[in-house]
């Protein structure tokens, strides 16, 4: 008999808990988050974590993201990574999540794995211009060029008269030796912002 009454009180101990879990109200989660962005505006990145961890639920996308922000902010890379790697096995198709979690791993120097991650929302959105841009970005300070030339061109197809597309396949095009190319497009982004150092420099040199 003591054995019984202990299990039944182990049972409603653990239904209890669930029960008290399931009982985050909107109005606590909301009150948690409004406290989070408080803190997160003083400077207090692991107070603001703090906050969320408190009405912490692992299969809520909205709270580990954002888990992933604050780490990242407080330096603490290896949580960020985790809370950002959670988001987005959540949400499989989140390019914000990825996004995010290019952040710590590019700041722990990760590039192989930032350029898979970039790649894998160019998987997911072909014609998303910041990935374009950023992973172009990537290759030319690698100096990879021949790679780096597609990405900046598809930009400038998207955008033909968009300052960094301009700028970058400019750039990339007379490291490849597209000299008449880049002096077009030093010429247009003079027109875009008259005076413009960058592109003087990039025609000085042509000249």
């Amino acid at each position: 008999m003591g054995f019984l009454v202990r299990k039944i009180i182990f049972y409603s101990f653990i239904l209890f808990a669930f029960q008290s879990n399931a009982q985050v109200s909107q109005e606590a989660l909301e009150a948690a988050f409004s406290k989070s962005y408080q803190l997160e505006k003083s400077g207090d990145f692991k107070g603001a974590a703090d906050a969320l961890k408190k009405v912490m639920d692992d299969s809520s996308y909205e709270i580990n993201l954002r888990l992933g922000w604050l780490n990242y902010n407080a330096g603490r890379l290896d949580e960020s990574v985790l809370f950002y790697s959670n988001a987005q096995k959540l949400m499989p198709y989140s390019e914000e999540a990825r996004f995010g979690l290019i952040l710590p791993k590019a700041a722990q120097g990760r590039w192989n794995e930032v350029i898979d991650l970039y790649n894998k929302i160019l998987e997911i959105s072909p014609n998303n211009t910041v990935a374009l841009y950023r992973l172009g970005f990537v290759y030319y300070e690698r100096k990879d060029y021949n790679k780096a030339l597609p990405l900046f061109k598809k930009v400038v197809d998207l955008y033909p008269f968009g300052y960094d597309g301009l700028l970058m396949l400019g750039w990339t095009s007379y490291f490849l030796g597209n000299y008449s190319q880049a002096k077009v497009l030093f010429n247009k982004v003079l027109l875009y912002n008259p005076g413009d150092a960058s592109a003087k420099e990039g025609l000085k040199l042509i000249k």
